[in-house]
């Protein structure tokens, strides 16, 4: 690229930054394939990606040889708004684990946000910070993007609420509770002492209630009287305690900087145990070989005129990042789920029909029996090719293929005359449930992605 091309590239990107709103959210760096160099997020949208391509700008000092190696091949920039810095945290952590930009080196791995549970199934519930919550009798707040403070919460909310912090098994039944020994929480005010049956299930179901109510509210009543509390000491220059009274209130005002389980999915979170699994799944198919590889597929539409697919692939019950893979979908015109599913098909085994990639061992097709059918028509046709050119030694012998409806959860499985249905618990289920929704979050970012690029052109 010429000097005179160089200047265009940056003077389009830098004029088409002026766009930008300046509010949070992400920002996408592209090269001319369009493909995402970088994921960051910003508080100032405008200002913190119009920093990389300003005139002068000194990458290499603060950023390093990779920045200035990613802006020289930058062709093109996107955003996404957010709701808030806190929501544009943990966007950008799940869609560079799903992107896997060349140029983002944090956030690859399977590092998760805790929550705080309420384990509202026990008959004593407690209240913990926790990045493997239980999968039922359980209530979530978060994830959180700070878990030092979000430990600190807990803390003042204990002295407030005293609920137990402890993972004693405590049941209401035991009659020998009134002999046990409490800890030293209780002493000094911060615990009821469920465990030595210092108070009724009912009394602390209630506490626990309030608890919830608390977190799910604004929290006005409490910040209002620790308010009252700091200023009063404030006045009687008691400057340590008024000190400790600001930074509980900073602490409880954080608990509002979290997102919600479902509009910020973490699904590594949630995973049944791979090899209990995998192993409940091959039973359930009635499989006699063992299933290792498992590929996921669904289709995501935007606004009627453009389908985007996504392919996520999970070996030994987990998910392979480097095998995801996206297709925008070109020989289908209008919203057609069948065909585009057809189109996915055929462009993704054409490799493994080749012997260029192995065949998994499962293909999971997001859908019912329609969503089924169209793939195993794409499998034969494709298959039904290959002979004319002679690629039959690539037939997959042990691949099956199933497709999961939502709702009823029913699995339909190739050649099979009746639905198979799984109890809710069942890890099989489970792992199935979590590769269908990994490939339908997969899909729909990158329909996010192609809608945000639409807007902007």
């Amino acid at each position: 690229m010429d000097d005179a091309q160089n200047q265009h590239r940056l003077d389009s990107i830098r004029a088409h930054i002026k766009t930008f709103p300046q509010g949070p959210g992400l920002y996408f760096i592209k090269d001319s394939r369009d493909t995402v160099l970088y994921i960051g997020k910003a508080k100032n949208l405008r200002n913190r990606i119009a920093s990389y391509f300003q005139r002068g700008a000194d990458l290499m000092g603060s950023r390093g040889p990779k920045i200035v190696e990613m802006v020289a091949q930058a062709t093109a920039v996107d955003y996404l708004e957010c709701a808030s810095e806190v929501d544009a945290i943990l966007q950008e952590a799940r869609l560079i684990k799903d992107i896997r930009p060349a140029y983002n080196t944090e956030l690859m791995d399977d590092k998760t946000f805790p929550y705080l549970e309420v384990t509202t199934g026990d008959d004593f519930p407690g209240l913990y910070v926790t990045r493997t919550p239980r999968s039922k009798g359980s209530r979530l707040f978060g994830p959180f993007t700070n878990s030092r403070d979000l430990r600190a919460a807990i803390v003042v909310l204990q002295k407030i609420f005293k609920f137990r912090t402890c993972h004693l098994d405590i049941q209401a039944s035991d009659k020998n509770r009134r002999f046990f020994r409490p800890c030293l929480l209780y002493s000094i005010h911060q615990c009821t002492a469920p465990c030595a049956a210092k108070i009724d299930k009912a009394e602390y179901k209630k506490l626990i209630s309030d608890v919830i109510r608390f977190l799910r509210s604004k929290r006005s009543t409490v910040l209002r009287q620790l308010e009252k509390k700091m200023q009063e000491a404030s006045a009687a220059m008691a400057y340590e305690k008024a000190a400790v009274y600001r930074d509980r209130i900073h602490l409880i005002r954080r608990l509002d900087e979290r997102g919600t389980p479902d509009d910020h999915v973490q699904p590594e979170v949630f995973a049944a145990d791979p090899t209990e699994a995998l192993e409940a799944l091959r039973k359930a198919l009635h499989l006699d070989h063992d299933i290792r590889t498992i590929e996921g597929m669904d289709i995501a539409h935007l606004q009627g005129n453009q389908s985007v697919g996504s392919l996520v692939k999970f070996i030994d019950g987990r998910p392979f990042k480097s095998g995801y893979r996206r297709f925008r979908i070109k020989t289908v015109a209008h919203i057609d789920d069948y065909a585009s599913i057809a189109e996915v098909v055929r462009r993704r085994y054409k490799y493994a029909l080749r012997g260029e990639e192995l065949w998994p061992d499962l293909i999971l097709i997001d859908g019912g029996l329609g969503q089924l059918h169209a793939a195993e028509k794409a499998m034969i046709d494709l298959l039904a090719g290959a002979v004319s050119v002679q690629e039959t030694s690539a037939f997959p012998q042990n691949t099956t293929l199933i497709s999961l409806a939502k709702k009823e959860e029913l699995i339909y499985k190739q050649g099979a005359k009746d639905p198979i249905r799984l109890s809710a618990h069942s890890p099989a289920r489970k792992l199935l449930q979590y590769i269908r929704d990994e490939s339908h979050r997969f899909a729909q970012h990158y329909h996010h992605l192609l809608r945000s690029k639409d807007m902007l052109d």
